[in-house]
């Protein structure tokens, strides 16, 4: 497979590109005529989805430095679109009997593996002369609701990461932006929030009417990244209609 430095192309990366909002980022990106690469831990995944878009595949966990650092290497000197995807959610318990593990678990992977990345890259996005920092938040960042105390702590640190940089990065050729997306319904992150439990996961979305999926998160990821440069989107809140707030859903 051909390196992606090799390539004229405006390459984006998005990390946790495995499944859900990553991989349909990665396809939609790769549609608009970016080449992608696919970072993530399962590279039995990535590689398939690399091949089936003439991206590259980077095995990646956002957890580990070190493996951040090859990331970077594997970009190269320039990079146009950074989507900052990889993170989720882990238990539901209210805050009295949650697991202190579970937070660290989240803040590591959402807070700071956003951290990690971001820094790694932003010399190849300023290098770029026009890059964009996508993180994908969620409307969890943005409001509270019961039995959400660690993933909300945690996409808050996220949207507080994005308002920071963008103040930070003011005068300079990166834009800073962030998608919160409310109830999506994907085959993993509910699954993985209730530790396998299929039951539970299935519950989250019972009588919903069409929920978002993740073809429309990166229909909004794709819009939001490839407006005229001087455009910087700096928040997008996106629910399916159902859905007035996290505690607020229609169902039938």
């Amino acid at each position: 497979m051909q390196d992606v430095t090799e390539s004229s192309r405006r390459t984006a990366v998005v990390t946790g590109a495995s499944s859900g909002i990553g991989a349909a980022t990665a396809r939609r990106l790769a549609a608009d005529g970016f080449r992608v690469v696919c970072a993530a831990r399962r590279a039995d995944r990535i590689e398939a989805l690399a091949d089936e878009i003439g991206g590259l595949a980077v095995v990646c966990d956002v957890t580990d430095q070190a493996s951040v650092d090859a990331l970077a290497a594997a970009v190269g000197p320039e990079l146009a679109v950074l989507v900052n995807n990889a993170g989720g959610a882990v238990g539901q318990e209210p805050i009295e009997r949650t697991d202190p593990e579970a937070w660290r678990q989240m803040y590591d992977s959402n807070v700071l593996g956003t951290l990690r990345v971001t820094k790694a890259l932003l010399p190849a996005l300023r290098a770029s002369g026009a890059g964009t920092v996508l993180n994908v938040g969620s409307i969890a960042g943005h409001l509270a609701y019961e039995g959400g105390a660690g993933y909300t702590a945690a996409k808050h640190g996220v949207a507080m990461i994005t308002e920071t940089l963008r103040l930070e990065l003011n005068g300079e050729p990166v834009r800073v932006t962030e998608i919160a997306p409310g109830m999506v319904q994907t085959d993993e992150f509910a699954l993985v929030r209730f530790g396998g439990d299929q039951a539970k996961a299935d519950a989250v979305y019972a009588g919903v009417d069409e929920p978002l999926t993740a073809d429309d998160v990166a229909d909004a990821i794709a819009w939001m990244v490839t407006r005229p440069q001087h455009v910087n989107v700096d928040l997008l809140v996106i629910k399916p209609i159902a859905q007035a707030a996290p505690w607020k859903i229609a169902r039938g």
